[in-house]
């Protein structure tokens, strides 16, 4: 998932430099919107790993 983000991220920056602002924004909108999911995964994950007792 985080490789998505960075694919995004690298689109985002690319269009910048180009001129391309609207495809910039919309990629970095999507790269910040996959970023945020995979926090909130990340977080479910250690607390259910925390809850079962288990390392992760």
């Amino acid at each position: 998932m985080l490789r998505w983000t960075i694919t995004f991220l690298v689109i985002a920056l690319i269009a910048a430099v180009l001129g391309f602002g609207g495809i910039a924004g919309a990629a970095a909108g999507i790269a910040k919107i996959i970023f945020f999911i995979f926090l909130i995964l990340l977080v479910i994950s250690l607390v259910s790993g925390a809850l079962r007792g288990k390392k992760p």
